[in-house]
């Protein structure tokens, strides 16, 4: 059936620069990111849609409450015949084709007439709702695993600040003064060159990465894979290239535990610049330029909890930007960021604290893994069972 029997179009309309910090809704644009707006214009059951984007790749999103959204964002909603659960996993099984059949050269765009005479297929009601079910399902989890992984990093966090700004287990002990502000006695200032071991990402030649994964390649780990406000992307790989083409980027090859740092940024709209991303995985990813890559050498019994955690700090983050090199783009340069100073504890003190929040970082690499299991065989159920190669039936009891 044609989209426009199926659903029913509207379009934000505001400009992105309406969106806020810390704002009360949802502010839906055809970016990824989910920004935050304090006044709603819908209150809806429904997809959201990107109507432009760079290179052709539209992202999607299923949202069901109050939200604002942009102008070139479609808000669609689903006719009686349509389960919008099934309506979301059915578009997404199309956006490679929506890549191909948008318009444009310099931006690519989705206008309404393409959607609403885009054809998909559709089930009778009850299968649509057992398929959305089964996708919903571990969509569900995945989600589930984000929010918890969220509270076990603010708990981290909040110890961090206890021990480390605070101050408040080594009250007792005294206080003396330095250039960044008071520490404990028997603390001094250190600088992330006596902890770290740093390396600038490898500049790749643009004609040997692919833009497609293919057997026995790396993921090239760029800054699309480093969150606004510090964490990993895990969807964030755009480019893969031949690990026959790294036999001697050895160094480049990153491991668990490994700290990522994005390094340059937009001089107008600095969100990125400094922040980090833990990697979870060894031997899956190679780092491309204009990141870099903080390995721990645990000279100061500093490992990688305490490094990220202090590497997306507010302050840290601060004084660092304050260093970079500004011209059309915003810029970290090695020496900058090696020679970032903070609070160095005793030994003693970090490796405490490193053994109080490890287990918290663990649990959440095992959720990270977990998610990243349920979405590859979400991605790999979402094609057959839309094509109707799978039913539903032969997948019922399988856990």
């Amino acid at each position: 059936m044609k989209l426009s029997e199926v659903v029913n179009f509207r379009t934000g309309k505001l400009n992105s620069n309406a969106a806020v910090v810390n704002g009360k809704y949802p502010f839906f644009t055809c970016s990824p990111e989910i920004l935050t707006i304090d006044s709603y214009a819908y209150d809806e059951d429904c997809i959201l849609l990107a109507g432009n984007n760079a290179n052709g790749d539209f992202n999607i999103k299923r949202y069901n409450g109050k939200f604002n959204a942009y102008q070139r964002t479609y808000i669609i909603t689903a006719n009686p015949n349509a389960n919008i659960d099934y309506l979301f996993y059915a578009l997404k099984f199309e956006l490679s084709v929506f890549k191909q059949i948008s318009q444009g050269t310099a931006t690519k765009f989705l206008t309404l007439e393409i959607l609403k005479n885009f054809e998909i297929d559709l089930p009778d009601f009850d299968t649509q709702c057992k398929i959305a079910s089964t996708l919903s399902a571990l969509d569900a989890k995945i989600a589930n695993n984000t929010a918890v992984n969220h509270h076990l990093e603010q708990i981290a966090q909040a110890i961090f600040k206890s021990w480390f700004v605070d101050f408040e287990p080594f009250i007792d002990s005294g206080f003396i003064e330095t250039e960044l502000g008071e520490i404990p006695k028997g603390w001094r200032i250190g600088t992330l060159d006596e902890c770290i071991d740093f390396y600038n990402g490898y500049a790749f030649k643009s004609n040997e990465l692919l833009d497609a994964e293919e057997d026995d390649c790396y993921h090239v780990f760029k800054m699309g894979h480093i969150k606004k406000g510090g964490g990993l992307n895990i969807d964030g790989t755009k480019s893969w290239i031949k690990r026959n083409k790294c036999k001697s980027l050895s160094k480049y090859v990153l491991n668990h535990g490994d700290i990522l740092m994005c390094m340059t940024d937009m001089k107008g709209n600095v969100a990125l610049l400094g922040h980090t991303a833990l990697m979870i995985e060894t031997d899956k990813y190679i780092i491309n330029q204009r990141v870099g890559l903080l390995r721990v050498n645990n000279t100061h019994g500093i490992d990688y909890p305490f490094l990220y955690i202090l590497t997306n700090y507010k302050d840290f983050l601060e004084n660092l930007r304050g260093r970079a090199n500004s011209g059309v783009q915003v810029n970290l340069s090695t020496a900058e960021i090696k020679a970032s100073k903070f609070p160095l504890a005793p030994k003693e003190i970090n490796e405490r604290f490193d053994k109080a929040v490890k287990p918290l970082f663990q649990a959440i690499f095992n959720n990270q893994q977990e998610s990243a299991l349920l979405a590859t065989l979400r991605d790999t159920l979402l094609p057959r069972l839309m094509s109707g190669e799978l039913s539903v039936s032969d997948i019922v009891g399988v856990k």
